[in-house]
Parts: C-alpha cells; structure tokens; sequence
C-alpha cells in the first residue's frame, strides 16, 4: 500500500514538473508512469523477478516515444521518476530496457541528459 501511495505521489509530482515541458510532446508524465508502473517492484524494491507486465509497458512505451520531443519527454519523467526513488537498483534500471528485448536510445538512469536524446 506504502509503494502505490509512492508511486501516486510521484505521478503526480512529475505532472506538475513537466507540464510546462510537454508542449511539443505527446507524451505526459502520467502516461509514462502508468507504463512503467509495473516495473516499481523489481527496479525499487528487490523483487526477484521481472513482471511480464513491466515488459509489456516498457515495450508500449517505446513504440508511443516515435519523435524525438516524445522520447525525449519519456526520458525527463523516467529521470524524474528513478530520483523519486531512494532504493532504486541503478544496474537493473539501466539493464531494464535490455531485459525487455527493446532498444532506447538512452540508460534509465538518475543522471541521463536527457536534452542528448534524439
């Protein structure tokens, strides 16, 4: 119950951060959490397994991101999200894409740049 509360504060920080940001971008914050919502166990807090679901978001995330202000939006809020969360395992957010069989063009991490992506 403490992890949904978690991950419902966050979405709703990363809404008010990034609003003003998203004008050339299809993708909000909110979205981006809902498709990455199922990943909160195994990346933040130990779970062995990677849920099926994780990888399905993961996956309908990428193929939303097509242009470069989307993929570049999708990147603030998984930064956003990855600092919102003190027990986050960098190595399996950054393997996680890798582990989904799909290919970003950034790491997930708590200090990608996203302004790089293209």
């Amino acid at each position: 119950m403490a992890g949904l509360m978690k991950l419902a504060c966050l979405v709703l920080a990363c809404m008010i951060v990034a609003g003003p940001i998203t004008s050339n971008a299809a993708l909000s914050c909110g979205t981006v959490s809902g498709y990455v919502a199922p990943c909160i166990g195994y990346l933040a807090q130990g779970a062995p397994a990677l849920p099926k679901a994780c990888c399905s978001g993961v996956s309908s995330l990428n193929n939303l991101a097509r242009s470069t202000p989307d993929r570049q939006q999708a990147c603030r809020c998984l930064v956003g999200a990855a600092n919102a969360f003190p027990t986050l395992n960098n190595a399996r957010a950054a393997g996680l894409p890798k582990a989904c069989g799909v290919n970003i063009p950034y790491k997930i991490s708590k200090s990608t740049n996203c302004n790089s992506v293209k």
